[in-house]
């Protein structure tokens, strides 16, 4: 797609004229989004604890990883203190830069005792079949983490699915792979069965050998997929829960649900859900804010409203982006920088490299011979 003309940002002529019924909607739309941006999902933050720990154990320095992401020494010392999502993502990319440890999150997810999630465990493990505690477990998984919003279906088979709620998802890959293993292991450990996925997606990319991960799940996984799920065969949902207890999950779930009804309906910023739905679009050249905007439900007046509600136009909001995933991706050394460039929109790869440059100075392939470090912020894009 071409570099600017193709995705600047929808702007209404300043002199447009509005009626009441236009300015009423976009003062509704405004105090909407207000709410929306202060309500940033939370966590139970188990997951940055565990990395914590691991990097201490590993005499890694990480008051610096706490001090990246606006952490404290309090908040990881804490097992009740809740955790921003967005700052649980950045902490464990950076503590897996520190400890070179690329599955960070599928490695963390093997060590806990799952009884120590607490509620949301002896909910899924007192119900009477797997489907069930699958269903129970989607509904109440946001008391957990508020970024993941998970949905299982039980039709010719049985799928359980992860959508971003108020969080980017293209910033993380440790963090759903945590999620993922933790649930099959969760499905193992109350069934007393080893359960096989079959199939395993994953939306973010991952070039090279994952035999940790194939082996883990019985199954090769799928990356650069257009959804994250897991899928067990149909028969998988009518396998008994070894302690199932109907009175014990009865009362179970009356908490759970009372914990549900004190959670915040509105989570997140509206640049995440913008971010969202821009990343699959991308390799097929076709991101443009009107497309945006009738995906996400509203009007392109209001789109660009919103982003403005949060000091974001479109095309600055997009050229972050592709500096983000250009970060990303150019880690990934099965990736050719012609890959990179289709993979972020971009028609030629002289025109990648040349945004590349302009954001830091170097060339993309500079960077990846010299295995130098990318500037954390883009120097000339609006953020």
């Amino acid at each position: 797609m071409g570099e600017d003309r193709e995705t600047s940002c929808y702007d209404p002529p300043k002199n447009c004229p509005r009626t009441p019924d236009q300015a009423g909607e976009d003062k509704f739309m405004d105090n909407q989004a207000a709410i929306r941006f202060s309500r940033i999902p939370s966590a139970s933050g188990a997951m940055a604890r565990l990395a914590y720990a691991q990097a201490k154990a590993a005499g890694v320095s990480f008051e610096p990883l706490l001090k990246a992401t606006g952490l404290t020494v309090q908040q990881m010392d804490d097992p009740g203190a809740r955790l921003k999502v967005r700052d649980q993502i950045k902490f464990l990319s950076l503590a897996a830069d520190a400890l070179d440890d690329t599955f960070l999150g599928f490695h963390l997810a093997k060590i806990p005792d799952l009884r120590q999630i607490g509620l949301l465990y002896y909910v899924l493990a007192s119900s009477e079949i797997l489907t069930d505690a699958l269903q129970r477990g989607a509904r109440y998984s946001s008391i957990i983490n508020e970024g993941i919003s998970q949905r299982s279906t039980d039709g010719a088979d049985v799928r359980i699915a992860f959508n971003y709620v108020g969080v980017s998802r293209h910033l993380d890959r440790h963090q759903i792979e945590f999620w993922m293993t933790a649930l099959v292991r969760m499905c193992r450990q109350i069934t007393g069965l080893r359960l096989l996925p079959t199939r395993v997606r994953l939306i973010h990319l991952r070039k090279g050998p994952c035999t940790e991960l194939a082996e883990f799940f019985g199954t090769e996984v799928e990356f650069g997929a257009s959804a994250d799920e897991i899928v067990f065969a149909k028969r998988v949902g009518e396998v008994p829960i070894v302690g199932a207890d109907p009175h014990l999950n009865t009362l179970l779930v009356k908490y759970c649900e009372e914990a549900l009804s004190h959670a915040p309906r509105r989570l997140g910023s509206f640049r995440s859900s913008v971010e969202n739905a821009v990343v699959p679009l991308l390799p097929h050249g076709k991101v443009r804010a009107a497309d945006i905007a009738r995906r996400l439900g509203v009007s392109e007046r209001t789109f660009a409203r919103r982003l403005a509600l949060e000091g974001l136009t479109f095309s600055g909001l997009l050229e972050s982006l592709r500096f983000d995933l250009a970060n990303r991706y150019l880690k990934e050394e099965g990736l050719s920088i012609s890959q990179v460039a289709w993979l972020l929109g971009y028609r030629e790869v002289g025109a990648f490299s040349h945004a590349f440059k302009r954001w830091t100075g170097k060339t993309p392939r500079t960077v990846r011979s010299q295995h130098t470090a990318i500037p954390a912020t883009i120097t000339s894009a609006t953020p």
